[in-house]
Formats: structure tokens, C-alpha cells, sequence
């Protein structure tokens, strides 16, 4: 992992994830590039599939185990918002995969302020393979005239576990992410999209949409792709539940 962080950022994060009781990212669809902190005492709870369509001997991975993610939120002073979680991802023999962001929601530090945010996702626990350690540093805000909000992050990753299972192409540990996402129908359908530069496992992008049965519950689907065929397989569909309480 190359050194772009200080010590005392490092250090802080390290810190938090190894000090509280971990309770999945919030994302936008692929990525955890998303303007969207869990609120303050709001437990979050998601199931997520991945599969392929088709023959699935034509492809190497036609299938990613399921996640089960559990999310907490919280708050600090001046608006401070905080969340950390965990993945488990099943069936695995490392399942859990840790993460934890903190940062300003839109509009929190100035009335045109843009969303702030550093956070670190599958922080695993198997060397060299499921410990990832993506860090990611985020600004977004929402569009005028209500055409939606826009997102975009750098992270860098550990390269060993990011290009675990690819010995084929050169692997990056930095990329970019960038997504958007527009109430389609208020309260009811909102379109979502990302993608993620870099050739490995975080790699790809989906665009779907989100269905509110209630303000607490929802269903996400659509298609995701990816920039590394030789770790994650050729193009997969997601259905994703996500449950508030």
C-alpha cells in the first residue's frame, strides 16, 4: 500500500476500526462512492446477491458469495457524521470484511459546501488476500434543479489483496470512483449508477434501480461489470434488500 496517507490519519483510522464494536459501507450501487452517511443511531441491514445469467461454465466466476452487511451510524459535534460496519461475505473461509468513514454531509460546513469525506472499506482479515484496506477520499454534491447528485473519490488499496486470484494483467492499487444517482419517483424509484477505475477486484461499475416499498425498506437490481475478468468474471446482476431501523 503506498504511503499517501499521514501517519496520524493512518493511525486514527486503525484505530477506530480496532476500538468499537464493527456494525457495510453505504454505496451508491458497486462502490461506496455515495454522498449518504447512516444516520445518528440508525442500524442498517443489507443482503446482497451476485450472479450471472446463462451458462455459467463460460464463466470463471458466476457467482460471489453472499453478503450479509450490518451498518451503525453516528454523529459528532458541528455536524460531524460518522458510520462503520461489517460484511460477512458466505460462504468463505475469511468472511468478514470491515469498514468505517467519517466525514460533512452536504451543505454542513457552508450553505454550498459539497459532501467530505475519508473512509477505509474491506479491511479483511486474511493477508494478502481478503485484507484490501481501500482508503478512499470523496467530495460530492447535489445538482441544480434537482437533476440529482454527483460523487467522485480517489482511493488507494493494498495491491497483493486487490490482485488476489488475477495472474495475468498488471494490478492497480489506486484508482478513481465516480456515481450519480436521481429520484425518479419521489418516495418510490430512485436510478442509480458508479464505477470504479483500476484493473482489480474493486474495479466496475452497475447502474439499476432502487424500489422504496417503505422509507425503511428497499430493493435494488441491476446489471454490474468489470475491469478485471480474470478476478471477478464476466458481468454479473445484483438484487440488494436493505432494511432500516
Amino acid at each position: 500500500m503506498k504511503k499517501l496517507l499521514s501517519a496520524a490519519t493512518v493511525t486514527m483510522l486503525v484505530g477506530i476500526l480496532t476500538s468499537i464494536a464493527m456494525a457495510t459501507p453505504s454505496t451508491t450501487f458497486w462502490t461506496p462512492c455515495t454522498l449518504d452517511f447512516q444516520p445518528a443511531n440508525q442500524t442498517h441491514i443489507t443482503y446482497d446477491t451476485y450472479n450471472r445469467f446463462g451458462n455459467p461454465t463460460t464463466d470463471n466466476v458466476p457467482a460471489f458469495p453472499v453478503d450479509y452487511g450490518l451498518t451503525k451510524g453516528a454523529a459528532f459535534k458541528n455536524g460531524l457524521a460518522f458510520e462503520y460496519g461489517v460484511d460477512f461475505m458466505v460462504p468463505t473461509k475469511n468472511p468478514a470484511y470491515f469498514n468505517v468513514k467519517v466525514g460533512y454531509p452536504e451543505l454542513t460546513l457552508k450553505p454550498w459546501a459539497p459532501a467530505l469525506e475519508i473512509g477505509i472499506f474491506n479491511v479483511g482479515t486474511k493477508a494478502g488476500q481478503t485484507n484490501q484496506d481501500v482508503v478512499y477520499f470523496l467530495v460530492g454534491r447535489s445538482l441544480p434543479n434537482n437533476l440529482g447528485r454527483l460523487s467522485a473519490a480517489y482511493y488507494v488499496g493494498n495491491k497483493t489483496a486487490l490482485g488476489f486470484g488475477d495472474t495475468v494483467n498488471s494490478i492497480d492499487n489506486t484508482g478513481a470512483m465516480v456515481a450519480y444517482d436521481k429520484v425518479l419517483i419521489k418516495d418510490k424509484v430512485v436510478f442509480a449508477a458508479d464505477w470504479a477505475t483500476g484493473t482489480n477486484a474493486i474495479g466496475g461499475g452497475g447502474a439499476g434501480l432502487y424500489y422504496y416499498f417503505t422509507p425503511n425498506i428497499d430493493l435494488l437490481a441491476g446489471p454490474v461489470w468489470f475491469n478485471d475478468k480474470e478476478i471477478n468474471g464476466k458481468m454479473k446482476f445484483t438484487v440488494q434488500c436493505d432494511i432500516n431501523y
